[in-house]
């Protein structure tokens, strides 16, 4: 097993837990190899520590000679490395430095107790389905493990969309903008909007509006087979499209997005004895129950 290990530089603990985990693959001498942006920096950074140049690869060939990937970071981070790998397929493993964190599967104080479970086969495989998105003037596709997000951009105009599922008309939302989900990404903007939390596995796909014009616009749920297109009619300002929050593009009007499932998932290291439903409790509080609290 060899690992690669790539990481968020800006996160103010990036340095101990970076030399925490090359000593620890050390110790149990167990092979990596470090994204280039991560490993100068951390030469640079750390005092009296380095890491051997021979270790040192591009980001875009880390997932070719590497069998799984240790990112190093927040969801953000496990978005970035999700594009790095989609084409090689290679499993990425999520410590979560951040906050809330949905998508990194282990704490900074689980790291090396889920170093010791992989190395004894002690964990499994999630597939995750993604999106690909591509405006119909232009061969450039998008490729999206959370959402895709097409909005208004700077103006303070609503906007018309049209929506298509598999060429049936769906509607045409006068609205902020739309967002086209994954289960995966149901937790992040689409949840924000009033979408519903989607089960990772579910074979579907959500779309909502942004701050709809009208009370009766909900998120509708569609299969992950469905082809979706989103037209914006011309005398529209540019509008904006965004994938996973990370890369983004204005377009003119007229404009029209075709999105879809794309052949390319994404594989997710889990831990076997943490499930889906135990990370939701976590995160969202479920725990707690607060009139408990309230009264005692």
């Amino acid at each position: 097993m060899k690992f690669g290990i790539i990481g968020n530089t800006r996160k103010p603990a990036i340095l101990e837990v970076t030399e925490n985990l090359i000593g620890y693959l050390t110790m149990k001498r167990l092979t990596f190899l470090v994204q280039k942006k991560l490993g100068d920096w951390f030469n640079n950074s750390a005092a009296g520590l380095s890491i051997d140049d021979g270790m040192i690869v591009e980001e875009e060939v880390l997932a070719q000679r590497c069998d799984m990937i240790i990112a190093l970071g927040g969801d953000g981070t496990m978005l970035s490395a999700a594009r790095v790998v989609s084409k090689q397929g290679t499993p990425i493993l999520g410590v979560n430095l951040g906050k809330l964190g949905f998508l990194a599967e282990v704490s900074i104080d689980e790291m090396n107790d889920c170093i010791d479970e992989i190395a004894h086969g002690q964990y499994f495989i999630e597939e995750r389905l993604a999106l690909q998105a591509c405006a119909t003037t232009e061969n450039e596709k998008y490729f999206a493990l959370n959402d895709i997000v097409i909005d208004r951009g700077s103006s303070s105009r609503m906007i018309d969309i049209e929506a298509y599922v598999d060429d049936d008309y769906l509607a045409t939302y006068v609205a902020d903008g739309i967002i086209l989900s994954t289960p995966t990404g149901s937790t992040a903007y689409s949840l924000a909007t009033g979408g519903p939390i989607v089960v990772p596995g579910s074979a579907v796909l959500t779309i909502s509006p942004i701050s709809p014009h009208t009370l009766s616009a909900r998120p509708v749920i569609i299969p992950d087979r469905s082809n979706i297109t989103i037209k914006i009619s011309a005398g529209h300002q540019p509008v904006h499209i965004t994938i996973d929050g990370q890369e983004e593009k204005f377009y003119n009007t007229p404009v029209e997005f075709k999105i879809q499932k794309s052949p390319l998932g994404v594989k997710l290291v889990k831990r076997k004895e943490h499930t889906y439903f135990d990370l939701l409790r976590t995160k969202l509080n479920w725990v707690k129950d607060f009139r408990k609290e309230k009264h005692q």
